[in-house]
């Protein structure tokens, strides 16, 4: 088997048409599959060039593994004091109860109050 120095490599590829560069100063690499994160510390990336396509390869020795945790935007609702102050009055809930009825009603005032009677919009 013929051995090749990493330039007569570099030579007999281009020549086939493909370029060869590796990247330099690559601190990470992440690679996403299903519900796990590979993430490869101080690696080595080689992109080979074909065409309109890139090939990496990626040669690390420090390979750790992570579960993803999946994280559900924050949902802001807005109502004003006077929101809080008229489900109050209408219902003689608590303030408590009656901004977790707002926020269960996205700020509805009508919701709001048909939750708090039981009557489920």
């Amino acid at each position: 088997m013929a051995l090749f120095s990493p330039h007569e490599l570099k030579k007999l590829l281009r020549r086939y048409g493909v370029e060869v560069e590796e990247l330099k100063d690559v601190e990470r690499v992440e690679v996403y599959i299903g519900g796990k994160k590979l993430v490869m510390s101080n690696p080595q990336v080689v992109v080979f060039k074909v065409g309109n396509q890139q090939i990496f390869q990626v040669v690390a020795s420090e390979i750790s593994e992570e579960e993803l945790v999946e994280s559900k935007p924050v949902e802001v609702v807005e109502f004003s004091e006077d929101d809080v102050n008229f489900i109050i009055e209408h219902t003689g809930v608590s303030r408590e109860r009656a901004i977790e009825a707002l926020k269960k009603a996205k700020g509805d005032l009508a919701k709001a109050i048909m939750i708090l009677r039981g009557e489920q919009p």
